[in-house]
């Protein structure tokens, strides 16, 4: 019997002693012991009414034995959900009765305010805490760990990841076992993985970039992980030594920056350093590689289609781009409204098509319908060039584009030019409601430690620098930009917090 993804990614591994994770306690679980692990789990499951197709829902926080419920979830041919830790209990409300969840399995202490949206939804609920206890455990315990795989084919689906809403309710995106897979394939091939590697993993698994990159390459690749509960830069510098590769976002490169362990010395081993889900400075690139020797590789994904570019293993990588298309990754930047290619080096919607791309959005087939052109290009809503070598340069979201009277501003172009400024760490730049032109260009910015920062000449700055129309009309210096888990800035809590920026005062 065939099951796509676990005749790729587990069953090879069956048989295998050979260490799959050192966990953080200095012990090891070699992939063996963890594919018997997951069966246990998926009997555990099967016991709680999973079957295949179900939607299996996991908010727990990183631990072997959550990873193991994804494993088992595959196994069973179950459909895998995993959750934010940091979701409300309303919020998961939404996600667990969207996604019609056979399971929902949840941290102990959770469990008192996810029962009620168990109830009420009909789901099935069991506990995982950090530590690897609780009731799922506790019922796998003794059970057999043999079982055997349900049959699922390369468009069935495997996950479900919700978008983070934040242009309207979430959407539940249906990747299907050769979405995943595909991807896998690519990154191995591209980023040159092998049985040797030893990946530090310091991400979250409910994200596309700690599960479905990081834990199926090393899958594929047959390497191991030292999989650590999440991001401390002192468990970073103590286990870079044992690691050949590290996967991060922006936030790991600028904190091991500020930390003087960061040497040549620590580093020269490594053969690869990943940075992804939020945008890395131009200036972090160059830093890093000041400072080690080495050069991040950027690349680019969303959580509808895993990655669709990386700059190269092999060849030049460009700061400030997030590089080319990935073998079986077809990319054009066109027209937002048209779908029309742009010319070379315009800006337009970065639009992809493969086996990567996902299935559509969860009971949401009129929206599934818009975000696609006839021609099966997936309308990505990200803006950015593309140069006469392929690299693609990112310059911001659709929805963050601004358009003052009348004119389209990019927002990126202004914030590149606020980050070189003496005393600024970053920039934020957003379009707020203006009486007169419509949106209003905001400048938002943090200090570096110990600079001081004024609006008026942080704006006279940019004033011989950028035609009027785009120079910002206010600027604002705070403590911290907010961001989302992944390290993401959430221009849409600063479009909230600088809403009445221009209104007028009756």
């Amino acid at each position: 019997m065939t099951n796509t993804l676990y005749d790729a990614l587990l069953r090879p591994h069956e048989a295998n002693h050979g260490t799959f994770l050192a966990l953080r306690d200095g012990s090891r679980v070699s992939y063996a012991d963890f594919l018997k692990l997951s069966a246990r789990v998926a009997h555990a499951m099967a016991g709680a009414g999973v079957r295949p197709g179900d939607r299996v829902a996991l908010q727990a926080k990183k631990s072997l034995q959550a990873l193991a419920v994804y494993a088992a979830t595959v196994r069973m041919g179950a459909v895998f959900l995993p959750l934010n830790t940091a979701y409300t209990a309303a919020e998961v409300d939404y996600f667990i009765s969207d996604a019609s969840a056979r399971l929902l399995i949840c941290d102990g202490t959770s469990a008192a305010a996810l029962q009620p949206v168990a109830d009420r939804t009909g789901a099935a609920l069991l506990t995982l805490n950090g530590d690897g206890s609780g009731s799922l455990i506790e019922r796998a315990d003794g059970l057999s760990e043999i079982y055997a795989p349900a049959e699922r084919g390369p468009e069935d689906l495997a996950a479900f990841l919700y978008t983070s809403g934040t242009t309207g309710r979430s959407k539940g995106a249906m990747l299907t076992h050769d979405n995943l897979l595909s991807n896998a394939e690519a990154l191995v091939e591209t980023w040159r993985f092998t049985e040797q590697d030893v990946l530090l993993h310091a991400l979250p698994i409910f994200h596309t970039h700690g599960l479905f990159v990081a834990t199926n390459v090393i899958l594929l690749a047959g390497g191991s992980m030292i999989f650590l509960p999440g991001l401390d830069i002192d468990d970073l510098v103590a286990n870079m030594p044992r690691a050949t590769t590290l996967m991060g976002v922006p936030t790991f490169y600028t904190r091991l920056l500020a930390d003087p362990r960061l040497t040549r010395e620590l580093v020269q081993h490594m053969r690869l350093f990943v940075s992804g889900s939020a945008p890395l400075l131009a200036e972090t690139h160059r830093d890093f590689e000041a400072r080690t020797g080495k050069r991040i590789l950027e690349r680019y994904g969303m959580t509808e289609t895993n990655m669709n570019t990386s700059n190269p293993y092999d060849g030049e990588r460009r700061a400030g781009t997030v590089g080319q298309p990935l073998p079986g990754v077809s990319v054009r930047i066109a027209e937002p409204h048209a779908g029309k290619p742009v010319a070379t080096g315009d800006i337009g919607v970065i639009e992809v098509k493969g086996r990567n791309v996902f299935k559509g959005y969860w009971n949401m087939p009129e929206k599934t319908a818009q975000e696609f052109r006839a021609d099966g290009y997936f309308i990505t809503g990200d803006l950015a060039t593309q140069d006469g070598d392929g690299y693609v340069t990112i310059v911001g979201r659709a929805k963050d584009l601004i358009i003052a009277g009348g004119y389209n501003i990019y927002p990126k172009e202004i914030e590149l030019l606020l980050d070189e400024m003496p005393g600024v760490e970053e920039s934020a730049v957003i379009g707020v409601p203006h009486p007169d032109l419509g949106e209003g260009v905001v400048g938002v910015v943090t200090a570096r430690k110990g600079a001081a920062l004024d609006e008026a000449s942080l704006l006279a700055g940019l004033a011989s620098r950028l035609a009027r129309f785009k120079q910002p009309r206010r600027l604002f210096v705070i403590d911290e930009l907010p961001r989302n888990t992944m390290g993401k800035v959430q221009k849409n809590l600063l479009r909230q917090q600088f809403a009445e920026t221009f209104a007028v005062k009756g």
